[in-house]
């Protein structure tokens, strides 16, 4: 039975669609088997990884209209593709009973297909995201190491809090990572303590340094293995999946 982790962060460019690609890529090189669910209406993971337009979306899911569809983007990675369409799910469904459990109720009949579900959610706290929030086991933050990009940790915390209390009682914050880092910025090192002080034992001991190879990846409609498996940000995304799976093992001891 898949876990499934929604990437979190309601600050748009902290590198969330970029770690939601790279993570799937990077279980996938470690023999893992990963669904890649786009949420965010800009569809920039589905851009990413140049999947081609189908009549089946996650609008199209979201709306009862279709089952949940995955494509294959490689051996052992598949998409839940998005669409601009999914702009207007939110006020589309408004008045549907159980609105915020429709990704879950989707996820189920496919969920043991996998080994990991990765849902990128969009940079907003609305419907869409609480729907994902509903479907997830753990939420993983990505982080900007900037000073703006802390600004609204307090605030997710707090989302996640309620949804774990009235909607999901067995979610939990999975991690918090470091991205677009350089350890010659005093400021990037001051954040990350900051954040380490903050989440303790939660943030993962690999940073994503600041690469220009995972900028350069989706351009050419591929994740970081498929682009430059030598990058930096190849190593640092394989060292942050090996810590995921890490964790995934010992929860699974304790259970």
């Amino acid at each position: 039975m898949a876990i499934v982790i929604s990437l979190l962060n309601h600050k748009g460019g902290v590198g969330k669609t970029t770690s939601a690609i790279n993570i799937g890529a990077g279980l996938v090189e470690l023999g893992k088997k990963v669904l890649l669910i786009d949420l965010d209406p800009q569809a920039n993971l589905t851009l990413s990884l140049g999947m081609p337009r189908h009549p089946q979306s996650i609008y199209e899911a979201i709306r009862g209209e279709a089952p949940l569809v995955p494509y294959p983007a490689k051996e052992r990675l598949d998409v839940v593709i998005s669409t601009l369409d999914l702009s207007g799910a939110e006020m589309e469904l408004i008045n549907e009973a159980g609105r915020e459990y429709l990704l879950r109720e989707l996820i189920e009949p496919v969920r043991s297909e996998y080994d990991f579900v990765i849902i990128d959610c969009p940079p907003s706290l609305a419907l869409l995201t609480l729907n994902a929030l509903a479907a997830s086991d753990l939420v993983y933050i990505p982080l900007q190491t900037q000073f703006l990009a802390m600004q609204g940790l307090a605030k997710i915390k707090q989302v996640i809090d309620k949804v774990k209390l009235r909607l999901n009682k067995n979610l939990r914050i999975g991690g918090v990572f470091a991205t677009m880092y350089d350890a010659r910025k005093v400021l990037n090192r001051d954040v990350v303590e900051t954040i380490e002080k903050y989440f303790d034992e939660l943030v993962f001991k690999t940073k994503i340094r600041d690469n220009v190879a995972l900028a350069e990846a989706p351009a050419q409609r591929k994740d970081i293995f498929a682009y430059n498996s030598s990058s930096p940000g190849a190593e640092d995304y394989l060292n942050l999946c090996k810590e995921i799976l890490e964790r995934a093992a010992k929860s699974a001891q304790k259970a």
